[in-house]
């Protein structure tokens, strides 16, 4: 029997690969096929490792998953394998690769041939056919480009879109997978139109029965699968669909796995935001495009959306504190200049998601967005991602205010790790995102950007800024930066900027000392006597006299941080 060998360059190690895994489930229910195997990667890996890894496997036929940000080592590994293995097939498949077969070809001489668009009967049956080793090219399998034996290029015929339910569940088991993110489909496509994606090509949307579902949502619950993300387009575009599914989470939840879903939010309605509600805290994660603010911009790019609608239900459901809710942005976008995309920012950033991702357009092979370039005036780099340079509306130099207006973002907002202090500073600025860029041009002026500071630095930073920017405040904002630092856990090394506890220790060892006879503040710790509460719980002492207890054993169950209580100076 011929080995097939399926090879996935991840962009992380927690990451795996649904296609590979649906690829060889597929292939593995079809007679006469070869045997497939998969290997996995990651694009932070040495490339000569990986080449020596697969040239160990001596497989019959190779075959690569391609992405925006895999295809460059991908082009290196397969120039690189004709070298050593000069006779075996390589095949390529993927989004990167799929809509500009022929030009793949051209610029890759010693790959065989690319599988375009969803590829599992597709290379069930080229594992078949190579299996049978019959001699003849494989004119009669659709969905290829190859390349003949006399080097011309062939395209067959495309192939149907395939049936969900004809597709097996791509898990048998999660061996070695214990620590990574496991990728799942419901249903494939998108409603929409959004010019600068790939699912605007194609806008029917299939989807898997939800019997199917529910019994392999049962598999992760079952396995305690730390975190599932499903990779539907847009998981509530049909509501009895995604109803059905959180009804099912929510009935069968078994305290630690995670599911996160893609959604438009004004799409939701009180039936299902009533199912949220009543959800654990974390059992669910929900991504929301929001692209824009600027209703011109909106409609340029074909999108669908009622932002009024979506802030009325990120504000509701922020309200339940039980679900991470995460808004992105895309700098860019046609029409939207500098003005635009800074009223897009404060106003998504007043929503008070747990994060917001400022991200920039990526002009991908294929899309719309790509053949209406030139009307936009759209530079973007020819290296994957193909990120925008400048268009019409936006200059490179103000793509590069924003690139640094998300590096601060990233920190200082994402990270989670400053919430206390960034809620005072808003009421300083006259936006979150002149606060931001204030920031960012604090660490060019000092040499401090594109240098990987460690998390004390970051708060040591944050206090100079502060004490630069606000000095008749910069007290405040010191005890708040010492609440940030602690509220994630009780670091065992004190940061240079808090105060000396020295004086306050003879009045935090007494109120331990009451607490142990007397449980006042600290329920739940009835165990503990005073010296072990004492190194269990954090206590910093306040300018008003009030002692600060950071509880760990009560943490927020969505963001993590300790419960935070207040003992009044007098008691």
């Amino acid at each position: 029997m011929k080995t097939l060998l399926l090879a996935a360059v991840n962009a992380k190690y927690i990451h795996s690969n649904l296609g590979v895994y649906s690829l060889k489930a597929y292939a593995e229910q079809q007679p006469d096929v070869c045997r497939i195997e998969l290997a996995e990667y990651t694009i932070n890996q040495m490339p000569e490792r990986i080449l020596a890894d697969l040239y160990r496997r001596k497989p019959d036929v190779l075959a690569f998953s391609c992405y925006i940000w895999n295809i460059r080592m991908v082009e290196t590994l397969v120039r690189d394998l004709a070298r050593v293995l000069p006779e075996i097939p390589i095949w390529l498949g993927g989004p990167e690769v799929s809509g500009r077969a022929r030009q793949v070809l051209d610029q890759l001489p010693m790959v065989t041939g690319v599988l375009i668009g969803e590829g599992e009967e597709t290379f069930a049956q080229l594992a078949a056919y190579y299996e049978a080793g019959v001699g003849r090219e494989p004119d009669h399998i659709r969905g290829l480009v190859f390349r003949r034996a006399d080097g011309s290029l062939t395209q067959t015929p495309p192939r149907p879109l395939p049936d969900l339910d004809a597709l097996p569940f791509p898990y048998k088991d999660l061996q070695g997978m214990e620590n990574r993110i496991l990728y799942y489909e419901s249903s494939r496509g998108c409603p929409f139109s959004c010019s600068y994606c790939l699912s605007s090509i194609d806008k029917s949307v299939r989807f898997r029965s939800l019997d199917k579902v529910r019994e392999e949502l049962s598999f992760f619950l079952k396995n305690r699968v730390p975190q599932v993300k499903f990779v539907d387009r847009t998981f509530n575009c049909r509501k009895a669909h995604a109803l059905a599914i959180w009804k099912y989470l929510l009935e069968h939840d078994n305290g630690v796995t995670n599911f996160h879903f893609e959604i438009s939010a004004d799409l939701l309605d009180e039936e299902e935001l009533d199912v949220i509600r009543q959800m654990r805290p974390g059992l669910i994660q929900l991504e929301i495009g929001v692209q824009s603010a600027n209703p011109a911009v909106i409609r340029q790019i074909r999108r669908t959306m009622d932002l009024d609608r979506v802030e009325q239900t990120v504000r509701t459901i922020q309200g339940f504190g039980n679900t991470h809710q995460h808004l992105d942005l895309i700098a860019g976008l046609p029409l939207e200049d500098m003005g635009s995309f800074i009223r897009s920012f404060d106003r998504v950033y007043r929503m008070g998601p747990d994060q917001l991702q400022l991200g920039f357009l990526k002009v991908l092979w294929g899309s719309p967005m790509a053949e209406e370039a030139a009307d936009y005036g759209l530079v973007y780099r020819e290296e994957p991602p193909y990120e925008v340079l400048s268009t019409r509306w936006l200059s490179y130099a103000d793509l590069l205010r924003l690139k640094a207006v998300e590096e601060m973002l990233e920190v200082y907002g994402n990270s989670g790790q400053f919430s206390l202090t960034l809620a005072a500073m808003e009421k300083q600025w006259e936006s979150p995102f002149a606060m931001f860029e204030e920031l960012a041009a604090y660490y060019e002026r000092n040499g401090l950007a594109e240098i990987s500071h460690s998390r004390p630095a970051r708060y040591e930073i944050l206090l100079a800024f502060l004490r630069e920017r606000l000095p008749e405040q910069a007290e405040a904002f010191r005890e708040r930066l010492v609440c940030d630092f602690y509220l994630r856990e009780n670091a065992k090394s004190r940061p240079a900027f808090a105060p000396d506890p020295g004086p306050w220790k003879e009045r935090i060892r007494t109120f331990f000392e009451q607490e142990e006879k007397r449980r006042v503040w600290l329920e739940g710790y009835e165990a503990y006597d005073a010296r072990q509460m004492s190194r269990m719980v954090h206590t910093e002492v306040q300018s008003d006299g009030s002692l600060l207890l950071f509880d760990y054993l009560h943490r927020d169950p969505l963001r993590r941080s300790a419960r935070l209580v207040r003992v009044p100076a007098s008691d």
